[in-house]
């Protein structure tokens, strides 16, 4: 007779810390949202529509994260769906350009400003609501560079350059070869390279003479004093506005175009100060009717020029109010409002 033996049961599987961060999904997209909105942004220059393909991003991992297998940690996990998701909503889309990116020359002083509502433009980011590991790959003029790649060699481009990811991890991602990758990065730095398009280096904070450059900035705009604006810019400075096709440079077309086309007169134009694409911005709003402020353009400024000696070097002015909740700017401001720091016009109460 043999003798019975008790079956051992079998061990617990200890969850891996993979399966673990899967298991607790709205500590993940926490963790992750602002980083993935950074990419779903360079990938779609828009703020608006990033913020639809994170939540896109996010339900398709909830739905696969049981047969996640773990080859990879789950940040690439989730990047690799992101990238996806994005490349499937830009099929068949044109990119989102800048006015200087219409192939279109500056406009001289007096000409006609024309509007197209039929373009979708590139959109800032609020620096609040993104996390990037390269502050110089958030720049609107970079994610502007990148809107003239196809949206395969944008991806890879990102990915190699910015995520710094291997040949190999790319090339698993978006299921191709190593081969076929360095390929399309090879072009993509020629595209780059042929259109004077470089990522810059980003200052993550201001010198003191940036913040006093910035606050007269501010100053002049609420007196509407024309000579003190241009007074700020470089010799070659860009001005453009989406969705007016136009774009101007140098500093009489500039006096110009906020002298004779900007609406507003001494004490119309008050800003409140944010950061977008890694650098300074405002929200300018304009007087109304009624005597309040609302939402006119949010402008991001691109400075040039030693710490000690900043000028501007362009001026972004969009004309979106959806930019301002975006941002978490005031849908208005009282009509006793006076932005910070101003001083008061002679003869003026202030």
């Amino acid at each position: 007779m043999t003798s019975r033996t008790t079956p051992t049961a079998a061990p617990t599987p200890t969850p891996t810390s993979a399966q673990a961060e899967l298991g607790d999904f709205p500590a993940l997209t926490q963790r992750y949202s602002r980083e993935l909105l950074a990419h779903c942004y360079r990938m779609s220059g828009s703020v608006h529509e990033a913020e639809d393909l994170v939540q896109e991003t996010f339900l398709r991992a909830w739905r696969a994260s049981a047969a996640f297998e773990g080859r990879s940690s789950v940040r690439t996990w989730l990047y690799r769906i992101a990238t996806n998701v994005c490349l499937t909503n830009l099929e068949g889309r044109p990119r989102r350009p800048l006015p200087t990116g219409l192939g279109t020359s500056d406009q001289p002083a007096g000409d006609a400003l024309e509007q197209d509502h039929e373009i979708a433009w590139l959109e800032p980011v609020p620096d609040a609501a993104v996390v990037v590991e390269e502050r110089d790959s958030i720049r609107l003029a970079f994610v502007a560079a990148l809107q003239h790649l196809p949206a395969r060699q944008r991806a890879v481009l990102i990915m190699r350059d910015v995520l710094r990811w291997s040949a190999a991890e790319v090339a698993e991602a978006l299921g191709t070869t190593s081969a076929a990758v360095n390929s399309a990065l090879q072009r993509a730095h020629a595209q780059m390279s042929a259109r004077a398009l470089t990522q810059d280096t980003v200052e993550p904070d201001l010198s003191p003479e940036q913040q006093h450059l910035l606050e007269r900035y501010v100053d002049a705009f609420w007196r509407k004093d024309v000579d003190q604006i241009v007074s700020m810019l470089t010799a070659e400075a860009v001005w453009e506005m989406p969705p007016f096709t136009s774009w101007f440079r140098g500093r009489a077309n500039i006096a110009w175009l906020i002298g004779n086309e900007c609406p507003g007169g001494t004490r119309d134009m008050p800003m409140l100060a944010t950061r977008a694409n890694g650098q300074p911005a405002f929200g300018m709003y304009m007087r109304g009717p009624g005597g309040d402020f609302t939402p006119f353009q949010l402008q991001v400024l691109e400075m040039t020029g030693p710490p000690e000696a900043p000028e501007i070097r362009q001026v972004d002015a969009f004309f979106d109010p959806r930019l301002f909740t975006a941002f978490g700017l005031p849908a208005s401001l009282p009509a006793d409002h006076v932005p910070q720091g101003t001083d008061t016009l002679p003869g003026v109460p202030g």
